[in-house]
C-alpha cells in the first residue's frame, strides 16, 4: 500500500518538466524523445477521433473531420518540439508555448456544423502542444478527465433541450390572413414561434411564410403538417432544421 508521501512524490514528478531526464550528455533532445513526443500526440489525437465518433454516431459524422484530429495533434507537437530544438531548452519551451497563441488566430474556413466540434479541434491542438513540450503523462491525465466527462455527459443527455429549432415553410392563397391564423397548432405543437419573412410568389397569388419555431420533442410532425394544411388551403408546408435553412431567409446574413 502506497504511503501519502510516496503518492505525493508520483504526483508531483508527474507535473514536473520531464524534458530534463530527455536530454543526452551534449544538453541535446535524443531522436527517441522526439518520437515519443510526436507518437504520443498521434496516439492521443486518434483516441479523441474515437471519442468523437463515440459521441456522434447518432448524429454523424465526416471521414475527414475524423482524420483531422490526429493529424491536428501530431503536427502541432512537431512544431512546439521544433521551436525546442532550434532554441536552448529552458527558453525554447516558453517560445513555444508563446507560439501557441498564434493558434487563436485561426480562422477555421470550412465551418463546422456544431460548436462541440470547435471544441474537439482546440482539444486536439492542446493535446499537441502538451505532449510537444514533453508532458506526456499530463496530456494523458487531462484526456482521460475530459474523455470521461465527455462520456457521461453524452450517456446521461446533460443539457440537452425539450425542444429543436426548426423552419417552416407555409404557403396560403392571397385571400387569406395570416395574422394568428397558425397560432392555435402553433401553441399544441412548439414551444415558441416567430414570423421571419413574409414573401408573395405566383405574380402575387400567393404568399409564402417563413416561422422560426421551436417544435416539442413529443410533437407527432406529422399531425403538426396536416393541421397546418387544413388552414392553409392544402398548399405547400414545409418544416425543415433551423440552422440550415436560416441564411436563405435571412437578409443580415447576405
Amino acid at each position: 500500500m502506497l504511503n501519502a508521501a510516496f503518492a505525493a512524490n508520483i504526483f508531483s514528478r508527474l507535473f514536473d518538466d520531464q524534458s530534463q531526464y530527455w536530454i543526452d550528455n551534449a544538453g541535446h533532445i535524443t531522436l527517441g524523445v522526439v518520437m515519443i513526443c510526436i507518437c504520443s500526440a498521434l496516439v492521443i489525437g486518434i483516441l479523441i477521433s474515437v471519442l468523437y465518433m463515440f459521441t456522434n454516431r447518432k448524429r454523424g459524422y465526416a471521414q475527414s473531420y475524423v482524420i483531422t484530429l490526429p493529424m491536428l495533434s501530431a503536427l502541432v507537437s512537431t512544431i512546439i518540439i521544433a521551436m525546442c530544438l532550434l532554441i536552448d531548452n529552458s527558453s525554447g519551451t516558453k517560445t513555444a508555448i508563446a507560439l501557441t497563441g498564434a493558434f487563436s488566430l485561426t480562422r477555421f474556413r470550412s465551418a463546422p456544423g456544431d460548436p462541440k466540434d470547435i471544441a474537439y479541434i482546440f482539444f486536439a491542438l492542446v493535446m499537441g502542444v502538451v505532449c510537444g513540450i514533453g508532458y506526456v503523462g499530463y496530456a494523458l491525465l487531462i484526456f482521460i478527465l475530459l474523455a470521461a466527462m465527455l462520456i457521461v455527459i453524452h450517456l446521461t443527455g446533460f443539457a440537452l433541450p425539450k425542444s429543436q429549432d426548426m423552419t417552416l415553410k407555409v404557403t396560403i392563397p392571397e385571400n387569406l390572413n395570416y395574422n394568428g391564423l397558425f397560432d392555435a397548432v402553433m401553441e399544441k405543437y412548439t414551444t415558441s414561434w416567430l414570423l421571419r419573412r413574409v414573401k408573395t410568389s405566383d405574380f402575387g397569388t400567393l404568399f409564402d411564410l417563413v416561422y422560426s419555431v421551436r417544435v416539442r420533442d413529443s410533437a407527432d410532425q406529422k399531425k403538426f403538417i396536416d393541421e397546418i394544411r387544413t388552414l392553409n388551403g392544402n398548399l405547400d408546408v414545409t418544416l425543415v432544421l433551423y440552422r440550415y435553412d436560416d441564411q436563405i431567409y435571412d437578409t443580415k446574413a447576405k
